[in-house]
């Protein structure tokens, strides 16, 4: 029975604690007891607030009691460790930071707390978050729960793990170039990219035009209930967004909307599994009665990849070689290639070679999309890297193709560039590695209903993904 508790969704608990057949006490026990089977296999979680958590709980259960329930009350959620809470340990996954105390909460984490949520683990990241896979030198290897010799993804990987094994119903991520949505993918949950500044964050980054913080879940609504929760302005972001679009829990259907499809987008390889099931995924809407349209973006990856490498030489890749300061050796080998990579790339071409790079990314994008409601693609081009290998001195194969750099076979970058789109992930099926595939459904800029609507839609259609029987075995 507490492994049936952990598979609940979020609106489903909410429900049961409504209707008093289920106590946030309860619930919480459930996820700590799944912690304990799984964790010393997968290490998604870097610490957990007992104390607090078990405070939150039972405020929850009096809340409930007397009819005060606020919008997460009760739901145990884990907060990607990147995102940091006053007073507590802020570590980054690195060496560096070993000591380091946070001076303040994130706007993300004071709107969970203050809407009731129990965030009740903090999850694992690679070194500053700059890694689309999930381990260092602190935290050891984060592994993919659906086959634990693959990586949960990364940065948000913690938190793709939490949600995939049963640890949390809810979760937090931040993605700078596809730091929500390939864990997502890879872990078989929903993630959702927010348009730039509808989400606040953090000074300095908050000035970063790829920088987003969104919600993760296992069901497109309870993404929805957690994304009406953190969207909005907050007076320590002054670029994010007031009066952010409310989300309906139940949207309308797609029938007559036109969707563009991408299996491909230039010349980024994608594996069989990965276009089998994005184009099942496109049968899929056509049945729910979207008009799903094949275009071609004829985009070389080398431009993508450039235009990010740049972006992120001047600030991400600077903040790293900041960070490490007279002390590079405690740096993984991946931030500190990263580092280096990016910061040759900034060198190389400079702020405005870069920024005409962007802008043809940009029109590109929207030239696929011109008379189309969305774009549907994959989220990433291979079934999975393997957990614990950093891709500096290996190469990752897609599609018979030996990769220079791993992230080549990500289609997420584009949309950090692109950044004014909302991105949701959803899964599209299981890999022959028995691995989750997600699509990314990429909405107008700022119409950031329509990929919840289209998500919705193929989840009603599907099924399966949010089944209490999508889970993995470990």
């Amino acid at each position: 029975m507490s492994d049936e508790l952990c598979y609940l969704g979020a609106m489903e608990a909410v429900s049961a604690f409504t209707a008093r057949t289920l106590s946030p006490v309860e619930l919480l026990d459930a996820v700590y007891a799944r912690a304990d089977v799984v964790e010393p296999t997968l290490h998604a979680i870097t610490a957990r607030r007992r104390d607090q958590a078990y405070a939150a709980a039972r405020e929850a259960e009096r809340r409930y009691a007397d009819g005060t329930a606020r919008p997460l009350e009760g739901l145990p959620i884990a907060i990607k460790e990147e995102q940091p809470i006053l007073g507590e340990s802020w570590q980054l996954g690195s060496l560096l930071l070993e000591d380091q105390v946070a001076p303040l909460t994130h706007p993300v984490v004071e709107r969970v707390l203050a809407a009731g949520g129990v965030a009740h683990v903090r999850t694992a990241t690679p070194e500053f978050s700059c890694a689309g896979f999930t381990h260092s030198r602190l935290w050891g290897i984060s592994r993919n729960p659906w086959n634990t010799e693959i990586s949960c993804g990364g940065s948000s990987g913690g938190s793709g793990a939490s949600l995939a094994s049963g640890t949390s119903l809810l979760a937090t991520g931040s993605d700078i170039g596809g730091s929500i949505r390939i864990p997502a993918s890879v872990n078989g949950v929903v993630g959702f990219k927010p348009p730039q500044g509808r989400v606040p964050t953090l000074p300095p980054f908050h000035l970063d035009l790829y920088n987003h913080e969104g919600p993760m879940g296992r069901t497109v609504a309870d993404v929805v209930l957690l994304q009406n929760v953190i969207a909005g302005a907050h007076p320590l972001d002054h670029s994010s967004m007031p009066n952010p679009p409310v989300l309906p829990s139940v949207p309308e259907g797609i029938a007559g909307m036109r969707i563009a499809l991408a299996v491909h987008i230039g010349d980024v390889p994608v594996d069989d599994d990965v276009e089998i099931n994005t184009r099942a995924f496109a049968d899929a809407l056509r049945a729910a009665g979207a008009m799903v349209v094949e275009v071609p973006v004829e985009l070389p990856r080398s431009v993508w990849m450039t235009a990010a490498m740049v972006h992120f030489g001047a600030i991400f890749g600077a903040s790293v070689t900041a960070a490490a300061g007279d002390r590079p050796d405690l740096l993984t080998d991946y931030a500190a290639d990263f580092a280096e990579r990016s910061g040759a790339a900034f060198a190389a071409h400079g702020t405005y070679a870069g920024l005409e790079m962007e802008s043809t990314v940009q029109a590109v994008i929207a030239s696929a999309m011109d008379g189309y409601d969305a774009l549907v693609c994959p989220t990433v081009g291979s079934i999975g890297w393997l957990a614990g290998v950093s891709y500096v001195d290996e190469h990752l194969t897609v599609a018979g193709e030996v990769l220079e750099n791993y992230f080549e076979a990500a289609f997420t970058p584009l949309f950090n560039i692109a950044s004014r789109h909302p991105v949701l992930n959803v899964p599209s099926g299981l890999a022959s590695n028995g691995v989750p595939t997600g699509v990314q459904i990429v909405g107008r800029t700022y119409d950031d209903a329509t990929p919840f609507r289209i998500g919705a839609a193929a989840e009603h259609e599907l099924g399966w993904w949010r089944d209490p029987s999508w889970r993995p075995a470990t």
